[in-house]
């Protein structure tokens, strides 16, 4: 009994010993639990609002009320589509100006009614294209990221799948941000990155490496704050285990977090961002 213990260690730490490019490919794979998947499972209830009350409502942004473990939540979250119809419903989780304005409308609501924030993250980037140039997509982006600092309620951030660029940023300003064992946050994609750097695109597996965009990477260099460990093989292989490890961390980290000052939840989430300056000399 000993043995096969000590065989299946072995096996499963050879399992998770994932490289970055192959952690890049999980976080993309349609089969990846969307932001929907977990909402419905940590929420005993929830109702989703639409708009953003100056151009219309962004498909590839979810958010609304939810109740968790008995109290009021605002959720907004990033939401990719599980086929191809709906994927382009949802513009392949590549918010628009509207989205961005959407979600700070109901974060600002949220702390009109003293609602903690809760953040799902992901998506390969904000829409580049140039009907959302010209509707401000750089400007509600900023907005998100100013405004997102000086909101008097605890916020918490949790990349799921992919956490690309400012699109990911504008919704990762929080006093916690996590990231799912298989999840990846970085500046652009590795296949961007590697058309930058080394002018072939085809280097996106080495871009991976290079780039340290893995949970356990930015972990290290003090980026985020915690890595959720993933049911082996990915969080689609059980999606109901892994959406009760991010309710049970959510109940305890946010009931924590509502016992402090607003004046101390605004200077900590400040902090935080201001004093990751010091990890620079490791990267």
């Amino acid at each position: 009994m000993e043995k096969i213990e000590k065989l299946q260690k072995m096996i499963n730490k050879k399992l998770d010993n994932k490289t970055a490019w192959q952690k890049v490919k999980i976080a993309r794979m349609i089969e990846r639990p969307t932001s929907i998947d977990y909402i419905y499972r940590i929420c005993d209830t929830f109702i989703e609002l639409h708009g953003d009350r100056y151009f219309g409502d962004d498909k590839s942004i979810v958010g609304g009320i939810g109740i968790l473990n008995g109290d009021p939540v605002t959720i907004v979250a990033q939401q990719k589509g599980r086929n191809t119809s709906e994927n382009i419903k949802r513009n392949f989780g590549m918010p628009e100006p509207e989205g961005y304005r959407k979600s700070l409308r109901l974060m600002k609501q949220a702390e009109k009614f003293d609602r903690p924030i809760i953040c799902f993250v992901d998506t390969p980037g904000a829409f580049c294209g140039m009907e959302a140039e010209e509707r401000g997509q750089g400007e509600a982006i900023a907005s998100n990221l100013i405004e997102m600092f000086n909101l008097k309620v605890p916020i918490v951030s949790i990349v799921i799948g992919e956490g690309g660029s400012g699109g990911a940023l504008a919704f990762a300003v929080a006093n916690s941000v996590w990231m799912l064992e298989n999840s990846v946050y970085s500046i652009l994609s590795p296949e961007g990155f590697a058309s930058i750097l080394w002018k072939d695109g085809s280097r996106a597996e080495e871009a991976a490496e290079v780039m340290k965009c893995t949970a356990q990477d930015l972990k290290k260099y003090g980026i985020i704050d915690k890595v959720l460990k993933e049911p082996q093989g990915g969080a689609h292989k059980d999606v109901d285990k892994m959406a009760e490890t991010i309710k049970n961390e959510l109940i305890d980290t946010v009931g924590i977090l509502k016992k402090h000052s607003k004046e101390e939840i605004v200077n900590s989430r400040y902090n935080k961002f201001r004093h990751m300056g010091k990890y620079s000399e490791k990267l």
